[in-house]
């Protein structure tokens, strides 16, 4: 394949979809959800949950919270939450290095086991649920009773949450309400602003060694306006732009690439329509002015 990021001057694509954490890129919303995820673990908090849309960034932020985690905390990472109880105790007893053979009833002993000699070593355990929306009842309820373990002074483990917004709605039915109410923070992800799309993308180019103005200041509102400020959306429609960019063998990526690769992007396609007429109605606008202006100045 063609390295074309290296026509732009810069070592690697920009714009990949892996949650690569050498990209994160500390928007407001993402800071403060990861600086009080890591304090909200300090202090023991018991049940945590990130909420986010599709695309918003929660796996990226999940990663993060997982390389920052000091040495002390001993963490289970589950990315695939469609588990049955005893999948998932068996996939967190495995993360955690312990026998993952025999029942539910087996597997929860043990761990409680595990968990309590963490505990004597002055360490805690934490589980991290990616797309947590999915799990099941029946696993929502396993999850519940792990949570019940815990001495006279601590919880002996510590569950983060981080789901679409499906996963809340799930939480508030009459069978899962006492997960929710165990939730000690909650942090929801909302999309990127005007403002933080452009910061985005320059944090994003700067990191994989470029500089400059390569996306000019409409193809920046534009990429905030098709994408409607969602980071997975960002990244696809950017790096689609900047392929065209090269195609027609030109350094900086315009208004007209970024409008071209989302008409070329399924779930961008409806922004589109409204971009173009927000900007129609914009230039209308300008034109009206500067027309009225001519009449003063005649």
């Amino acid at each position: 394949m063609i390295d074309w990021w290296r026509h732009f001057g810069l070592r690697e694509p920009p714009f990949g979809l892996t949650p690569d954490t050498s990209f994160f890129f500390p928007a407001l919303p993402y800071q403060e959800a990861h600086e009080t995820l890591l304090y909200a673990l300090s202090a023991g908090e018991g049940f945590l949950a990130v909420e986010g849309e599709v695309g918003t960034g929660k796996t990226l932020l999940l990663r993060r919270l997982l390389n920052s985690l000091p040495e002390r905390w001993q963490v289970a990472f589950v990315p695939n939450p469609g588990l049955d109880p005893r999948g998932l105790y068996a996939a967190i007893a495995i993360e955690f290095g312990v026998p993952a053979d025999g029942a539910s009833e087996d597997l929860l002993h043990r761990l409680e086991r595990h968990f309590i000699a963490l505990a004597q070593q002055e360490r805690q355990p934490v589980v991290l649920i990616d797309e947590a929306q999915a799990l099941p009842a029946d696993t929502l309820e396993a999850v519940r009773l792990l949570t019940n373990l815990e001495t006279e002074k601590r919880k002996l483990l510590q569950v983060v949450l981080f789901g679409q917004p499906e996963l809340m709605a799930r939480l508030r039915e009459k069978n899962t309400r006492q997960i929710l109410t165990r939730i000690s923070f909650h942090a929801n992800l909302r999309p990127l602003d005007r403002h933080e799309v452009a910061a985005y993308v320059q944090h994003r180019l700067k990191v994989a060694g470029g500089g400059g103005a390569l996306f000019t200041w409409w193809a920046e509102h534009a990429l905030w306006r098709v994408s409607r400020g969602l980071p997975r959306l960002v990244n696809i429609i950017a790096a689609k732009a900047m392929m065209l960019a090269y195609g027609r063998g030109t350094r900086q990526v315009t208004c007209r690439h970024v409008m071209a690769a989302a008409r070329d992007t399924l779930a961008a396609r409806k922004s589109v329509s409204i971009a173009t007429l927000a900007w129609g109605l914009a230039l209308l606008g300008l034109t009206a002015a500067a027309a009225a202006g001519w009449r003063l100045l005649g």
